[in-house]
């Protein structure tokens, strides 16, 4: 019989030792009867260490929660006709090279919204804003194909839409290739343990900065005070980022107000701005 809480190594290298305990079962079906003595059969219970020591294994750590919705049929049409012309899919996992000139059909400042939402604030920004170009990455495949829709309806050239990880879509732009980077109420993932899957996280700002031509704007907007807190400490450390407003930003008057930041003000959560500029 294993000793109690044998350790084994996993089938993988780089997967986490799997730890075996074993149990004394209930005297049921499970013994062996002799004499006087009952002997109880051992049930073997695996569970798994996780070593916080360890490397990371080449599986990343997700800023994004996906969800499903169901899609209206306008929605559906939207994403049926117009996906082959304005879409853009983001490999999981894998780094590939964007050319935004060949994306817009033009060379233009761009502007990368990541969690584009349902939609409307690109689409209002954009219109409002024809001279630079609007990158928008989103998960949420009702809030793509509305923002599809949103683009064909008001006939919007300067808008492309990405479907995948926004961080693997970073990855492949060219450094300096960004006039402005917009994160608006990311999600704050409020647990400690969750922390660590903030988008607003010093690698991370790292490398959104990185991509940012010098003079670009990397603008945070969020309803949750601790995160805002937290946002502001992290791109206060970033070297290579200046504070444009030496604290919290008066609300901008670029930024439309969304029915997702209205049902926050309507609860009583004040939204903060922060706006950073590359040196």
């Amino acid at each position: 019989m294993p000793p109690l809480d044998a350790v084994r190594p996993c089938r993988e290298a780089d997967q986490p030792a799997c730890r075996t305990s074993w149990i004394l079962s209930f005297p049921v079906a499970h013994h062996i009867r002799s004499a006087d003595r009952v002997a109880y059969a051992r049930v073997a219970v695996t569970a798994t260490d996780h070593d916080p020591a360890a490397p990371p294994t080449s599986r990343a750590i997700r800023t994004f929660h996906p969800r499903r919705g169901r899609m209206s049929g306008r929605q559906t049409d939207a994403l049926d006709r117009l996906w082959p012309v304005y879409g853009l899919d983001v490999p999981d996992g894998v780094v590939r090279q964007v050319d935004l000139a060949g994306l817009f059909g033009r060379r233009a400042p761009v502007v990368l919204e990541i969690g584009s939402g349902m939609g409307d604030s690109t689409a209002m920004m954009a219109a409002a804003d024809p001279d630079r170009d609007y990158l928008a990455v989103e998960v949420h495949t009702p809030g793509i194909a509305n923002l599809l829709d949103l683009v064909d309806r008001a006939g919007l050239g300067n808008v492309r839409v990405a479907r995948g990880d926004a961080l693997d879509l970073v990855r492949g732009l060219p450094e300096g290739a960004l006039d402005a980077v917009h994160v608006f109420f990311p999600d704050p993932w409020p647990k400690a343990r969750h922390h660590k899957r903030r988008i607003i996280q010093p690698a991370h700002v790292a490398l959104l900065r990185s991509r940012l031509n010098p003079g670009g704007t990397l603008h945070c907007a969020t309803d949750w005070a601790e995160y805002a807190e937290a946002m502001r400490q992290t791109l206060d450390a970033d070297p290579e980022l200046v504070d444009a407003y030496g604290g919290f930003a008066p609300r901008p008057a670029h930024r439309p107000v969304t029915k997702f930041e209205q049902r926050a003000l309507t609860a009583g959560r004040p939204v903060a701005d922060l706006i950073y500029r590359r040196r």
